[in-house]
């Protein structure tokens, strides 16, 4: 079991700020968040950057350890 957590619009998104989801590796949690939470958490996903315990993960193949966190950080504007 995975802690996802939730920022900005992912979290608008969500309709909450983490929810526990099990999975093995990134696709595949991709593909539980967008059933969960439909078409605009998949234009989210798409833009996001993803942090598994606190480190940013590009590599799709990355396996996902149970307990593990994994951050969903949308692009922030700032000025």
């Amino acid at each position: 079991m995975l802690l996802v957590r939730y920022y900005a619009g992912a979290a608008a998104a969500a309709g909450r700020p983490e929810e526990k989801v099990e999975a093995a590796d990134l696709p595949a949690l991709r593909a539980i968040l967008v059933e969960r939470h439909g078409a605009r958490m998949e234009r989210i996903l798409v833009a996001s950057s993803l942090l598994v315990d606190g480190v940013a993960v590009r590599d799709d193949a990355a396996e996902l350890r149970d307990g593990c966190t994994v951050e969903v950080l949308p692009p922030f504007a700032g000025g």
